[in-house]
């Protein structure tokens, strides 16, 4: 192309000179004529030349001569060609990241067979490479750390978890440390004193209770020990596990100790330790009865007939108070009250037969009278 950008630019220079001469000359015609001749015969020589060239061109580069052949149009198509290759390769690249293994040569050998030689095309990454590219990923030493910092972790967790058993001893210790009161030690002493006297095993019971009462006075293991050596007739022994002073202090002991005192024979005595604190009818009526009786048989009806009129208004179903105080008003003179009294008995249920007799004798004697 130089070659024939010279030619013309020497044809151009000597189309310029004749006019020049010719100005000199004054022979204008003669020199537009030759130099139409000169023009044409340069234009040829620089076709030849450029023919010559190109032909030589050829020779020496075989391939050469499909890229000269072509034109500015054939160039576009080439470009199209390569657009066409560069998405069949990335085709081919998905067909091998999905696994279509025989696919991949094929439209490689397609991509590959139009490629031009003459022009080195960039070095574009093949299928295989861009694995390669995504494979070092410099994320493998994440797992190294996740693994130290999980290593890590379980330390404190150990330290948390050593403390964690401390506070179930302390509550054991906080439940085992709680005083109980003297009434439950009291009430759970008495149950198992219970079991050894209905085993026969009084001495062990009275041994056990000799323990408890060095630190509180222990009222119900007391009445427990107490009643089974009355029932036994052991009245000393009984008597000496309900002391006065201990006794004063719960109505239950006081006649319990009563009831001792009378079967050891001595009814002021008993009469005494009852009447030194008489509880309310409703919180205990047979303290009531024990005292209405024995104060009968001491020979104070009165009072013993005000007594059973207190238990009676408290409840008048009970036959035997009706008897007590028919009793108490015969002994004073008052037959008529007497007889409705016992006739009151009668006819409630409840009466023991031998005790119903004796109500029936002692009816006909006073209607008698």
């Amino acid at each position: 192309m130089s070659l024939l950008n010279n030619a013309l630019r020497e044809a151009e220079e000597r189309q310029r000179r004749p006019d020049i001469t010719g100005a000199y000359t004054g022979i204008v015609h003669e020199g537009h004529s030759g130099q139409r001749r000169l023009v044409v015969l340069v234009f040829l020589l620089a076709f030849g030349l450029a023919a010559a060239g190109l032909y030589w061109f050829v020779m020496m580069n075989p391939s050469a001569p499909e890229r000269s052949e072509e034109s500015v149009g054939e160039r576009v198509e080439e470009s199209t060609e390569e657009s066409t290759e560069e998405r069949a390769e990335e085709s081919a690249l998905a067909s091998v990241q999905q696994g279509e293994v025989e696919r991949a040569p094929a439209v490689n050998d397609e991509a590959i067979a139009p490629r031009p030689v003459t022009e080195p095309p960039e070095p574009k990454p093949p299928a295989p490479e861009l694995p390669k590219s995504e494979a070092p990923k410099p994320q493998k030493p994440e797992p190294e750390l996740k693994e130290v910092q999980t290593a890590s972790i379980p330390e404190p967790t150990a330290e948390v978890s050593e403390p964690e058993p401390e506070p179930a001893p302390a509550q054991t210790s906080t439940m085992k440390t709680t005083p109980q009161s003297p009434r439950a030690i009291d009430r759970q002493t008495a149950k198992a004193l219970e079991s050894l006297v209905a085993s026969g095993r009084m001495v062990e019971a009275e041994r056990r209770l000799t323990n408890l009462i060095q630190t509180q006075a222990a009222p119900r293991s007391r009445f427990t020990v107490a009643r089974a050596l009355v029932v036994d007739g052991e009245i000393q022994r009984a008597l000496n596990w309900l002391p006065e002073a201990v006794a004063a202090g719960d109505s239950t002991l006081r006649m319990l100790r009563a009831r001792a005192q009378h079967a050891d024979g001595r009814l002021d005595a008993a009469v005494a330790t009852l009447v030194s604190n008489v509880p309310a009818v409703a919180e205990q009526p047979e303290y009531r009865v024990t005292l209405a009786t024995l104060l009968q048989q001491q020979g104070q009806g009165q009072k013993a007939a005000a007594h059973w009129a207190e238990l009676i208004a408290w409840d008048d179903s009970r036959a035997p108070w009706w008897v007590g105080l028919a009793l108490a008003l015969e002994d004073q003179g008052e037959t008529r009250g007497a007889t409705r009294a016992y006739e009151q008995a009668v006819a409630l249920p409840g009466l023991p037969p031998s005790l119903a007799d004796y109500v029936q004798r002692r009816l006909q004697s006073l209607r008698v009278r």
